[in-house]
């Protein structure tokens, strides 16, 4: 097919991040014609006026909608694009100069409806953005499909990087209502669809997480929350290693209560387990300071997903009520 790219950004209430985008769109190296479809998710900070000035050197619209969540934001700007190949980015995203180049590289030598690529931490970004970047994205956590690995069998897209298809977009139906969440549930869509998935590992972005570590643990808690929800709606997707947070924590808590009656063999195999986490960062970000976030990070990540997994599993399989009814927060209503 010959490809005409969209890229679709929903922003709620963030006009600074989405002209930090803009401008990192601006400065790209590619040659094809693209447009940007700005989507305002019922902001009370309106990014308008923002988008105007990009006016002269970007191809761009922007439409302003009720607040319904970023999923149904991504589905109203994949409707009014004008393209056939959709790339949705989050406002919070900062691209290198390659990234449409690559992109366009990756299909044209093997074609796939759908993708997803990295993300990485910018020089810029500051030593909490660098360690909460690390525990996301790190080989040594659960982050590490998301920061690159090339043999994970099925990728599965997020959505802050994350391109489909016009076709597998019409197919699948969209994102739904569920957030987070809606980008692999809208991937095992695509796969029942008939379509596939591919990561491109050189279409990275920098995600600038503008998070302290009090959202961070409600964002992953979040993250723990949904997954049984998703294996529940697509249960040929359940795999056991969704259950290593939770048992990594339980773990945690026996191996420093039996370090109470003079056991020190558990406590010592995570002390082996944070010293390489420690050694990994150092080496993947050259800076102590965020060596000694990252393991905090992780820390962080590993109990708030294990809580939100392990209270979302409980839930689910003890109760007759449906999702919506147990997680309402984890829902927007389509307005």
């Amino acid at each position: 097919m010959q490809l005409k790219f969209s890229i679709i950004v929903p922003v709620y209430n963030r006009p600074e991040e989405i002209r930090e985008l803009l401008e990192s769109l601006d400065e790209q190296d590619f040659q094809e014609e693209y447009e940007i479809v700005v989507v305002e998710d019922g902001s009370s900070d309106s990014s308008e006026e923002v988008v105007k000035k990009f006016d002269d050197n970007l191809s761009i619209s922007y439409y302003f909608k009720p607040n319904s969540g970023p999923g149904d934001s991504r589905n109203y700007g994949m409707q009014k694009a004008k393209g056939n190949y959709f790339i949705i980015l989050d406002s919070d995203c900062i691209l290198p100069k390659q990234y449409l180049s690559e992109v366009q590289k990756e299909l044209n030598q093997e074609f796939v409806h759908c993708f997803g690529g990295p993300d990485a931490a910018d020089a810029s970004f500051t030593d909490v953005q660098k360690a909460i970047n690390y525990a996301m994205t790190s080989l040594f956590t659960t982050g590490g499909i998301r920061g690159g690995k090339k043999s994970v069998g099925k990728f599965q897209p997020r959505s802050f990087n994350m391109g489909i298809s016009k076709q597998a977009f019409e197919k699948a139906g969209g994102f739904g209502r569920i957030h987070p969440g809606e980008d692999p549930d809208l991937t095992f869509r695509i796969w029942k669809a008939g379509f596939n998935s591919r990561l491109f590992p050189k279409a990275f972005v920098y995600h600038k997480r503008r998070i302290d570590w009090n959202k961070f643990y409600i964002q992953v808690n979040k993250f723990g929350q949904v997954r049984p929800i998703l294996n529940k709606w697509h249960p040929g997707t359940a795999k056991i290693t969704y259950w290593f947070p939770t048992l990594f924590m339980l773990s945690l808590c026996f191996s420093i209560i039996v370090l109470l009656a003079g056991w020190v063999v558990p406590i010592a195999l995570f002390g082996v387990y944070f010293l390489l986490l420690f050694i990994h960062s150092l080496v993947s970000t050259g800076k102590i300071k965020v060596a000694f976030l990252a393991i905090f990070a992780v820390l962080t990540q590993f109990t708030g997903y294990g809580m939100g997994f392990l209270k979302s599993t409980t839930l689910l399989n003890f109760s007759n009520r449906e999702p919506e009814e147990l997680f309402p927060k984890l829902f927007f209503k389509r307005k």
